[in-house]
């Protein structure tokens, strides 16, 4: 519970963590921010981690001169490319073992048709999921995963990938270089970074719950007595 407490309270105050890791460490932030954006879009075990708000952030850092925007942005451009990268490929790899795989208890939970759907789905969406997959929470950090499970080529994945990555890079970080170090922005900096992560995941997470809804309800409409006719 601490350290669920602590992590928290670090997405909340980043920009302080930040400021004091500049004046204690100097150039070692652009080490700390590439790992952070590099695990938050290359491991799906690590999905919570801040990405948006680290950008943000880092944009308004160099605006106040304690960083260098093009190196910035460069790091960042490369940490976010080669983290889905690695994501991709680690889904491609074992993705397709796991769903034929005849061990009998692993059987009982995997559901092979919904491979084909995603498969289905990414031949026909793919690309606009990776693009826009990058500006929702979570969600970014398992499309790219689902992206190599479902086969998608590297060529169309790669494509992508970058085109996002740089879209969402130089978004966040130029707006927090404009507009970051605005007094009314920086005083309600958590306050906006929270209702950002909310404008993203919320709509999301409401669509996931009205189709299971909505899925149940068929399901139950089916079971019923003389439903068939």
């Amino acid at each position: 519970m601490d350290t669920l407490l602590q992590f928290v309270n670090l997405v909340l105050h980043i920009d302080k963590f930040l400021g004091v890791f500049i004046q204690q460490y100097g150039a070692w932030v652009y080490a700390v921010l590439f790992l952070i954006v590099f695990c938050e879009t290359g491991l799906v075990v690590l999905p919570f981690l801040p990405g948006d708000s680290l950008l943000f952030i880092g944009g308004a850092f160099a605006a106040a001169h304690e960083m260098d925007l093009a190196a910035l942005i460069v790091l960042l451009l490369v940490a976010a490319v080669t983290g889905n990268t690695v994501n991709y490929l680690v889904g491609r790899a074992i993705g397709p073992k796991v769903f034929s795989t005849h061990i009998p208890v692993l059987e009982r939970f995997l559901d092979r048709a919904a491979l084909q759907k995603t498969h289905d789905f990414y031949d026909r969406h793919g690309g606009k999921t990776i693009v826009l997959a990058r500006f929702i929470p979570v969600v970014r950090t398992f499309a790219p995963f689902v992206a190599g499970v479902s086969g998608m080529s590297m060529k169309r994945f790669q494509l992508f990938n970058f085109a996002g990555a740089l879209f969402w890079v130089l978004l966040l970080v130029l707006l927090g270089y404009f507009f970051g170090n605005i007094p009314f922005i920086r005083q309600y900096l958590n306050v906006i970074v929270l209702v950002g992560v909310g404008a993203a995941v919320v709509p999301v997470a409401l669509g996931a719950l009205w189709k299971l809804m909505s899925r149940n309800a068929s399901a139950g409409s089916a079971r019923k007595p003389g439903s068939g006719r």
